[in-house]
């Protein structure tokens, strides 16, 4: 890989691309959290914001400068306290979200929490909601969804641990369809289910071989993810297990080492001939590149910010984790978290990344970066965990 071509790049040749704006075309999926990973790094969230991602979030979310740090700073002690907060409600646990209003990490308990606990929680700064039911009731009610066979009418179905319901979003054209109304009433019959509309199906982001700044794999092309000690990572669905892989300028990066799609969208790359990993997520001239310093989850209702290879930069806000995604192909991936952010054709594997935080690899979504939609990624530590990788960091 040529020296120019990186800085150009912002060392961008086997780095993870990140962003905050809003979503492109993906259906989402609300999987619990997973735990942060040993292999990634705990250091430096509390690192200065560039100035680069200020301004993105200035523009994106209509915030002044000393709102946009107030909001970043809020969102990396709500990520800080969500563990200690969800030991203290124990059996009692909900869900917890970031509000954005209040700036404050919320944690819901369900009504038989002890008055005892109640205070455990609000010890650690976190607000408490009451809810009907338990994060862990919630998550077994969705696994029962789970096991239904969803028709293509039927986007994608999570837990929204504030409503303490399981949301089945149906595509608004098809919500009479028979097979559609069959599901739902099976849904209804396994958790306690709300039912919301889209505009249109997920579909995921590969794209045929074009322009810009990519990978290849075949006549696909795919955005690079984060790098990790010995390559990188992305979406499962771009490649398979033993697949080439070459870089913006069809030099050979390496070889899928291992892949997963569907139930899972995740994959790994191995680098060499010449390229090399670097802790950064290219910004695209809209935010200066961003270094990768830890894998911490950013909770819902946190700003987060995607990086990729046709839509470049863009930011929203993390709305759901955990939640099953029923692509337009018929592929059903599970442990998705969804975003407000956009994507199109070619994003696919790109990184998601929370201030300095890397968070998961473009999936897929429904909209586009021109009227908006939503994104789904699969969470990095995931993959991480999968594969026994070590995310690079700074």
């Amino acid at each position: 890989m040529r020296r120019s071509r990186l800085r150009h790049l912002g060392l961008a040749g086997l780095l993870v691309l990140g962003s905050l704006t809003a979503v492109g075309t993906l259906p989402a999926s609300a999987a619990e959290a997973p735990t942060h990973s040993p292999s990634s790094s705990d250091s430096s969230s509390e690192q200065p914001a560039s100035a680069g991602l200020l301004d993105a979030m200035q523009k994106d979310f209509g915030l002044t400068r000393a709102e946009a740090e107030d909001r970043l700073a809020a969102e990396r002690d709500a990520t800080g306290i969500e563990p200690a907060a969800r030991r203290a409600a124990g059996k009692t646990f909900g869900g917890s979200w970031f509000d954005a209003d209040a700036g404050r990490l919320t944690v819901a308990v369900t009504s038989d929490a002890a008055p005892s606990t109640l205070r455990a929680v609000r010890a650690t700064g976190a607000q408490v909601r009451t809810v009907e039911h338990s994060a862990r009731q919630l998550d077994a009610a969705k696994a029962r969804v789970d096991r239904l066979d969803a028709p293509a009418g039927v986007s994608s179905w999570r837990v929204d641990q504030a409503t303490s319901k399981v949301v089945v979003d149906v595509v608004a054209a098809e919500r009479a369809d028979n097979d559609v109304q069959n599901f739902l009433k099976q849904a209804r019959k396994a958790a306690p289910v709300t039912v919301r509309t889209v505009p249109s199906a997920p579909q995921t982001f590969a794209a045929g071989t074009v322009g810009g700044d990519p990978y290849y794999t075949g006549n696909v092309r795919c955005s690079i993810g984060f790098s990790v000690h010995g390559g990188f990572v992305t979406a499962g669905h771009c490649g398979r297990a033993g697949a080439g892989v070459s870089g913006w300028d069809r030099s050979y990066i390496g070889t899928f080492q291992g892949s997963s799609f569907p139930d899972n969208d995740y994959a790994w790359v191995s680098v060499g001939s010449g390229w090399w990993t670097v802790p950064v997520v290219l910004g695209w001239g809209t935010v200066s590149d961003q270094l990768v310093r830890g894998s911490n989850v950013a909770p819902v209702g946190a700003s987060i910010c995607r990086s990729g290879s046709t839509t470049h930069w863009h930011c929203g806000t993390v709305l759901a984790h955990n939640e099953t995604v029923n692509y337009s192909d018929g592929s059903v991936v599970h442990q998705l978290t969804k975003t407000s952010v956009c994507a199109e054709g070619g994003d696919s594997g790109g990184s998601f990344i929370s201030g300095d935080q890397a968070q998961g690899v473009t999936s897929g979504g429904w909209g586009n970066c021109s009227s908006g939609g939503e994104t789904w990624f699969q969470p990095v530590n995931e993959i991480l965990n999968r594969y026994g990788l070590t995310l690079h960091t700074a």
